[in-house]
C-alpha cells in the first residue's frame, strides 16, 4: 500500500521539525515533498531466505 502522506525534502536544513503534507511540495518552503513511509522490504534481507523455508515447511 502506498501512502499518501509526504514529507518536506529540505525539513532538516529549512524547518525545525518536519512538515507533513498530501501535496509534491512543500506548504512552507516550497521544497519538493517525498514519501514518508520507509521502504516495504529490503533486496538484500539477510533473513528471506530462513523465513521462506519456514513458510515451506509450515505449508507441508
Amino acid at each position: 500500500m502506498k501512502s499518501d502522506i509526504r514529507v518536506c525534502s529540505a525539513w532538516k536544513a529549512e524547518h525545525d521539525r518536519p512538515v507533513y503534507t498530501l501535496s509534491a511540495t512543500c506548504p512552507e518552503c516550497g521544497a519538493s515533498a517525498i514519501n514518508s513511509a520507509p521502504a516495504p522490504f529490503d533486496p538484500a534481507d539477510p533473513y528471506g531466505e530462513y523465513r521462506r523455508a519456514l513458510k515451506r515447511r509450515a505449508r507441508d
